[in-house]
């Protein structure tokens, strides 16, 4: 069985290592037919939206959170207080409106940027 388990770790390492060099060709070909420099990779291109991006993230996760600390504290505090064994009965609305709030977030900040983005690229 080690041995099994030996030749099937040593040929799927060989298989990952040429794939990983095969697609890193071939990405650098693409860009050369582009006309893009290989050496410049995209992390290191500016990006202009970023910023924006990622505040928008934050401030709709943010507002999540107080919305769902607003539901859970004054609009559903006797579901909470009605078990008296469970005292976080509300805290799916926490999870919920975070992921509610940060994807309207991105959702404006893909139609800001789409608005904003340069029509030359």
């Amino acid at each position: 069985m080690v041995f099994f388990w030996l030749i099937i770790s040593t040929v799927t390492l060989c298989v990952m290592l040429f794939g990983i060099r095969y697609f890193n060709n071939r990405e650098n070909m693409a860009m050369i037919e582009k006309g893009l420099d290989p050496k410049i990779k995209p992390e290191h291109r500016p990006a202009p939206f970023r910023n924006l991006k990622w505040g928008l993230l934050l401030v709709g996760a943010g507002i999540g959170l107080f919305l769902a600390y607003i539901l859970d504290n004054f609009v559903l505090f006797n579901i909470r207080h009605g078990f008296h064994d469970v005292d976080n009965a509300n805290a799916p609305i926490y999870f919920a409106l975070i992921a509610i709030g940060g994807g309207t977030g991105l959702i404006l900040s893909y139609k800001i940027e789409r608005k904003n983005y340069p029509e030359t690229l």
